[in-house]
């Protein structure tokens, strides 16, 4: 495994100035997303083992999902904490959670609509996704609106952005109208992002449009949208590394290597298998990603530290994927937990959703 840097140093800094130096390099950055409080509502802390269920909510509170954030970043394995601006105004701003850590703190920078997943809602995910915004730069960098330099010395510095098109001019323009203002206000504070591109969520479901009048090949669309949309920004308004759902061994590749100075890396998507995350790590790195961020997959996870530490194995090519599996197992065994599931269902690739209605 890649040692953990001295304290004040962020490994994501060293991480990324080596990758941008040597794309070839074996050094991979895993990010943790617990900014779902964003989209699920009282769900989003994840649901507690089903013996602490049958004596209380079904749902950890948001205290104990910050208690997560808070083990994980002491672990000091992961890259980034992405969090809402509230949990981040707790753990970065008031406690200083990230100053002696050499996790990079960042807040989630957007809520657009097809992230509004509160429960028995099956309309947003659903229908095309508009942009919107909750919080602020200076809310994410001080805990308010307008703020002195000196406010800003705990609070994140990092953003993520995210963009769903859905090939409809009118509505693709919005989006990325929306992103345009933000990377202005972002360069003026100097304020550093990443972007987040969903595959689109309601392709032949766009009012006034046939269902068959959609593109043949999403992950080309995806790709193309990218390069198209970041063609005419300059380098002090471009973000550090792009985040897409896994997009195929071809594409992946053709992206990685088309613009050597875009980071490329993959979002989690839905939990899945121990499998589905560590061999997911394993294919996108294997064909030019160089950076994961994973939110269900982590925290879906029978002990969160646990499933951590060997994601980073498989990251650091120490362990193949399912050897990691078989390892995680066994150390869950020691711990005295029962996996979610029997190891060779738990070995097992199954297809899940990359979207966060999925």
């Amino acid at each position: 495994m890649t040692p953990a840097p001295s304290p004040h140093a962020k490994s994501l800094d060293t991480k990324l100035a080596r990758i941008l130096r040597d794309p070839g390099c074996n050094d991979f950055i895993i990010a943790d997303a617990k900014d779902a409080d964003m989209a699920f509502g009282l769900a989003a802390p994840g649901r507690r083992s089903a013996r602490d269920a049958a004596n209380g909510h079904p749902f950890r509170t948001i205290d104990e999902y910050r208690d997560q954030i808070r083990g994980i970043v002491a672990q000091g394995l992961v890259d980034i904490m992405l969090m809402s601006a509230s949990t981040s105004e707790v753990l970065a701003i008031d406690e200083g959670l990230f100053v002696e850590s050499p996790v990079t703190p960042a807040v989630r920078m957007n809520d657009t609509t097809d992230i509004w997943l509160a429960s028995g809602s099956g309309g947003y995910p659903r229908e095309p996704a508009l942009p919107f915004s909750t919080t602020t730069i200076g809310q994410a960098r001080s805990g308010r609106v307008d703020f002195l330099e000196s406010d800003c010395g705990r609070g994140a510095n990092l953003g993520l952005f995210s963009l769903t098109l859905n090939d409809d001019a009118a509505l693709d323009r919005a989006m990325l109208t929306a992103y345009r203002d933000f990377r202005l206000e972002a360069e003026r504070a100097g304020f550093r992002h990443f972007l987040e591109v969903f595959f689109p969520n309601a392709l032949g479901r766009v009012p006034g449009r046939a269902a068959t009048d959609k593109p043949d090949d999403v992950a080309r669309f995806l790709a193309d949208h990218v390069v198209r949309a970041l063609a005419g920004v300059p380098r002090a308004g471009r973000p550090i590394f792009l985040k897409s759902p896994y997009l195929g061994p071809e594409v992946t590749e053709q992206l990685a290597a088309y613009d050597r100075s875009l980071v490329v890396g993959i979002l989690g998507g839905a939990a899945g298998t121990t499998h589905d995350a560590f061999g997911l790590v394993a294919d996108a790195k294997r064909h030019g990603a160089r950076v994961a961020l994973f939110g269900r997959k982590i925290n879906a996870a029978e002990d969160q530290l646990a499933f951590v530490r060997h994601l980073r194995a498989v990251a650091d090519d120490a362990l193949p994927p399912a050897e990691a599996v078989r390892a995680y197992h066994a150390e869950l065994a020691a711990l005295g937990l029962t996996p979610h599931r029997p190891l060779d269902a738990d070995l097992a690739r199954t297809s899940t959703a990359s979207a966060y209605g999925g």
